[in-house]
């Protein structure tokens, strides 16, 4: 009797007891990947020659906005020597930071929208054939500066959230700048021009109103990302998007309010949707996609008879069908892109300023204003690279948006913040000229999250792959 109770104490029968005996222990939880830790000096380098960069390409040489008011006589092509000093450091930087890392920088090669890299070449080739080739150069210097800075960004204390903790703080502060400028220096910060769309506009530390925007919207959804994933502070988070839409407002950029209002909402849906719509997460960008595209037919008036989708947008900008004079504007470069439809009059050489020997000086002939800019990215990503640079960006786009979605899939806040700055961009660019502008804050915003974005796709193929390797070795 003693015998049997001591075998129930012991694991029961003796069969269930050796049956115990030969069944293997469970296999140890998979150690957590080891993830590069933030901070550094490395880490706090690299984010200040962001923030250089970011400022640069902001704030006008030298406080100089009279260069940029309506009707001035020049458009600058050049830097001083200050200026081209602070570029070639950037330069500088960015490749000594990127070479320092042969393995991890190859790890990213292999995630990286290969599109990126693309625009970067054709863009170099076209030297060979640009109407301006010492132009081309000049704004090639700074492709390279804002590509190899944005490596560094991703290879130098990197961690999941590292674009945003950059890119936030400095856009911020750029905007609360802008504020205090426009209540000290009013003459200087906000338009003193007598058009209805730009008076009392505020461009603030920005040369235009609408890169104020552009900005302030940026930063919005910053904020507003940082809101919904938990990343930020209350109390940071009201004094950051307060500044954002007071200067979002201030500039007067319906553009600008119409992109940040539409991403802002994809955002919402994408990171507070419940469990059970998160599948059709995917089918909703699609629908935005297909949305954003029939419109940019219809702007572009490829497509005869779509005329009637732009009312709701006319009655929300408040603009005319003409967009402000716009249609006029892309009528020209139709017609300039019929001469060189293939491969363009190379990267950044049509708007070199109203000189008779700029390939646009023809524009202010015709409308008698000089715009800089072909006010929509899209043609003038063709205007200058043809049809094969209009097939790169494609390209890219397609190929964010993959990889936005997938990252999505994995690591759902990150990809839903990539997304939303997707379709700022897509909206944006029916009516400014952004798409691979680096004269742009929003070339170094776009890239930035471009590199950022492969980077955590490394990061989650090492995870995924030391995930499988667990399972299996269980």
């Amino acid at each position: 009797m003693n015998r049997v109770h001591a075998r129930s104490r012991v694991g029961g029968t003796p069969a269930r007891a050796a049956r115990g005996a030969t069944r293997p222990a469970p296999p140890p939880p998979p150690p957590a990947p080891a993830r590069p830790r933030p901070g550094g000096r490395g880490a706090l380098i690299c984010g200040l020659a962001i923030w250089v960069l970011v400022v640069f390409m902001i704030v006008p040489e030298g406080f100089n906005y009279d260069t940029f008011r309506p009707g001035a006589v020049v458009m600058p092509t050049e830097g001083s020597l200050t200026s081209r000093i602070t570029w070639l450091a950037l330069l500088g930087f960015g490749l000594f930071a990127t070479l320092r890392r042969p393995q991890q920088l190859r790890a990213l090669l292999r995630e990286i929208n290969p599109y990126l890299l693309g625009f970067a070449v054709l863009a170099s080739l076209s030297v060979a054939w640009s109407a301006d080739p010492v132009v081309t150069v000049r704004r090639l210097i700074r492709v390279y500066t804002i590509m190899l800075d944005g490596f560094a960004l991703g290879l130098m204390g990197w961690h999941m959230t590292r674009y945003q903790s950059v890119v936030r703080p400095i856009l911020t502060l750029m905007l609360i700048a802008s504020i205090i400028f426009g209540l000290t220096s009013p003459l200087l910060a906000i338009e003193r021009s007598l058009s209805s769309e730009l008076v009392g506009a505020w461009h603030g530390l920005a040369t235009q109103k609408n890169a104020l925007g552009s900005i302030a919207g940026t930063t919005t959804i910053l904020w507003l990302h940082g809101w919904l994933s938990r990343e930020t502070r209350l109390w940071s988070t009201l004094v950051g998007a307060a500044a954002a839409v007071s200067c979002l407002l201030l500039s007067r950029s319906s553009t600008s309010l119409m992109a940040t209002v539409f991403s802002g909402v994809l955002m919402l849906m994408l990171m507070r949707s419940r469990p059970g719509l998160r599948r059709y997460m995917p089918y909703l960008v699609g629908i935005f996609v297909v949305t954003i595209l029939l419109y940019s037919l219809a702007v572009l008036n490829l497509v005869p008879g779509l005329g009637f989708v732009l009312k709701p947008i006319t009655m929300l900008t408040g603009k005319d069908q003409t967009f402000s004079g716009r249609t006029a504007i892309w009528a020209i470069l139709d017609q300039h892109i019929a001469y060189h439809p293939l491969f363009g009059t190379g990267y950044g050489a049509y708007w070199t300023g109203p000189v008779p020997s700029s390939p646009s000086f023809g524009v202010l002939r015709t409308l008698y204003f000089y715009p800089t800019e072909g006010h929509n990215g899209y043609l003038d990503v063709i205007n200058d690279l043809g049809a094969v640079g209009g097939l790169c960006l494609l390209g890219f786009l397609v190929t964010y948006l993959r990889q936005a979605l997938r990252l999505f899939a994995s690591v759902r806040a990150q990809g839903a913040l990539y997304l939303a700055l997707l379709f700022q961009q897509l909206i944006a660019n029916l009516s400014e000229s952004r798409w691979f502008n680096v004269l742009s804050i929003e070339f170094v915003i776009v890239t930035l999250a471009t590199v950022s974005m492969g980077r955590l796709l490394v990061q989650v193929r090492l995870e995924q792959r030391a995930a499988r390797a667990a399972r299996a070795a269980g």
